[in-house]
């Protein structure tokens, strides 16, 4: 961290206890997994692994994600779909957004999977979801591991979200878990050190911007909107929430007490002053639940 002065500045006027986000940062994340229920009973997986000296502790935030001690990657189990290496944090958001087998749900930025196969799983394979992912090679990853953890609810889409999406469907959840400057996880890859740049923030930026317009498009009345990313710039987070609620159509649901620690979103930011309503806004420091940095919001649609 501290071999970037830009960043570190930026830190030091964004995080109060930025000391202490320093520090984290620069260890080791610890590992996770989720259990898939569409595949796996949860307390047989959890013995079978701790059978195989894997240790499990319970993250308290989600249904069915544990901290592991221990070489998850390498079981039966795994190959088989049974569980979904995932960070703790970006477990998060599906949890938020609290689909039922009842919804009609869009994942807008999908690949590769994880929040899909939570989403999925939530929902108990019911219900329906669009699954959206430009990329080709990316899209590949996502319907692997679809096909791998027994997903049948789940349609693969390929819409463009930096552009308009033009379709009369409306969705009754929408996960936008927006490409970022990954600031969150320094921890897990300190390659998105290296390529960090203001440049880069204010690219992201205009992309999510763009993507939460279409997201919004495709809300229908009384439709949940849960926007994250895992980064901390107030440009990629509060900027483009409070660019959201310009549009006159959606507000913020305040989160409440929930078991993870997070801070209030911020309502200023070089020079820029932002609607009060994003203090709903949840920041998610490493320091805080010993994990990757993250940001979400929860918008419900207002009837027109």
């Amino acid at each position: 961290m501290k071999r970037n002065e830009q960043l570190e500045e930026r830190f030091k006027k964004l995080v109060e206890d930025h000391e202490a986000f320093f520090e984290y940062s620069e260890k080791p994340l610890r590992k996770a997994l989720r259990i898939n229920n569409i595949k796996a009973v949860k307390h047989e997986l959890v013995g079978q692994l701790e059978e195989q000296d894997i240790k499990l502790s319970k993250i308290p935030w989600t249904r069915d994600g544990y901290w592991i001690e221990g070489d998850a990657s390498d079981t039966v189990e795994y190959f088989l779909g049974h569980y979904y290496i995932q960070e703790a944090s970006s477990m998060i958001p599906p949890e938020v957004l609290n689909p039922s087998r009842e919804d009609f749900t869009l994942d807008a930025a999908a690949a590769p999977g994880g929040k899909t196969t939570q989403l999925a799983d939530l929902m108990e394979n019911k219900g329906c979801i669009i699954a959206n992912e430009i990329d080709a090679r990316r899209r590949a990853s996502l319907r692997f591991n679809l096909s791998k953890h027994g997903v049948l609810n789940t349609i693969v889409a390929s819409m463009d979200f930096s552009r308009e999406v033009r379709t009369k469907q409306k969705f009754s959840r929408i996960l936008l878990d927006a490409p970022c400057s990954c600031e969150g996880q320094f921890r897990k890859n300190p390659e998105s050190l290296i390529q960090w740049s203001p440049t880069k923030i204010e690219r992201c930026s205009r992309l999510q911007k763009k993507m939460i317009d279409n997201a919004l498009q495709l809300l229908g009345n009384n439709g949940i909107l849960v926007y994250s990313t895992c980064t901390l710039a107030p440009e990629e987070n509060e900027e483009v929430v409070d660019y959201a609620l310009k549009k006159g159509d959606v507000m913020i649901e305040p989160l409440g007490r929930q078991n993870f620690k997070y801070r209030k979103g911020v309502t200023e930011w070089n020079n820029k002053i932002f609607s009060k309503e994003v203090e709903h806004c949840a920041r998610i420091y490493p320091q805080d639940n010993d994990s990757e940095g993250f940001f979400l919001a929860k918008m419900v649609k207002c009837e027109s």
